[in-house]
């Protein structure tokens, strides 16, 4: 597999988390943790099925412990810092801040043998990073002292899945099936955070069901197992600024949807984004 290659199956990932806001809306009024427990389970069995098909189950045995362990840390970790942020702090300020993992991911991959962090990667992360800004900040921007452990958490958040992500490059000979383990044991951690801290409520109409499989099988499922192949062999830096997209298409999801309006922070931010994944893609091609 080509390193381009690699890089448009990452962006899939993209692509799919783009409809993550809207199947995520649909599904309501599920709570977060029991929402997680019941996606990932779906993302896991589908994993383990593409591994029973291939007849490639064996390989999990050779796949050490500490491995599934940082999977499913960096899995769970990063839903729970995120869903834990949204509850103590204001959804938009604790959101851009979480969102900073794809500006983390370029600036930490300068730490990797082989790769050249250029000025242009920062410089494009940056200025996509201030399109996704508008969309989440949309609605204005405040900030109250009570709301400061959601929004270090939404910190921790960046961090966790931003190292995950470049650590994951340095486990490049790990197959992409262990990511079916990392969902399983993620799904049965949702399990007794839910129980501890939240009321089951199942979806209450067909639309519901269907967005909680649809979030199993693309957002919560496919989208980690593509993301795996993008960032062990593809432009891991370039994946980083691209990623920036994703508040935007899910944005234009949601309009097209009739879940949101259309606005001029929308334009500005797809110009935005736009120029500095090209900035980006410029500096990856001269380095």
């Amino acid at each position: 597999m080509t390193r381009a290659t690699a890089t448009s199956i990452g962006f899939i990932a993209v692509l799919l988390w783009a409809l993550l806001a809207l199947f995520t809306a649909g599904s309501a009024p599920v709570p977060p943790f029991l929402l997680n427990a019941l996606t990932f389970a779906i993302g896991g069995a589908v994993g383990m099925v593409w591994l029973l098909v291939r007849g490639r189950v064996t390989v999990l045995q050779s796949i050490p412990w500490t491995v599934y362990a940082f999977g499913t840390a960096g899995l769970f970790g990063y839903h729970a810092l995120y869903y834990s942020a949204l509850r103590l702090a204001p959804p938009a300020e604790a959101g851009l801040i979480a969102y900073l993992w794809p500006l983390f991911i370029v600036l930490f991959s300068g730490l990797l043998p082989g790769e050249r962090l250029r000025a242009g990667h920062i410089l494009g992360a940056l200025v996509s990073f201030s399109g996704a800004a508008l969309i989440v900040l949309r609605n204005g921007f405040s900030f109250e002292a009570s709301a400061t452990p959601g929004l270090i958490l939404a910190g921790f958040c960046a961090l966790t899945w931003s190292g995950y992500s470049v650590l994951s490059r340095r486990l490049g000979t790990t197959p992409t099936e262990a990511v079916a383990v990392f969902c399983v044991f993620t799904a049965l951690l949702s399990v007794p955070a839910h129980l501890a801290f939240e009321t089951t409520i199942w979806p209450n109409s067909g639309f519901g069901w269907v967005s909680v499989v649809a979030l199993g099988l693309g957002p919560v499922g496919l989208a980690f197992y593509v993301w795996d192949i993008g960032v062990k062999r593809g432009d891991i830096q370039l994946l980083g600024v691209a990623s920036y997209a994703a508040p935007l298409l899910s944005t234009v999801v949601l309009i097209v949807a009739g879940f949101a309006q259309a606005s001029w922070q929308l334009v500005a931010a797809a110009v935005l984004i736009t120029v500095g994944a090209g900035i980006a893609a410029l500096a990856s091609r001269r380095a």
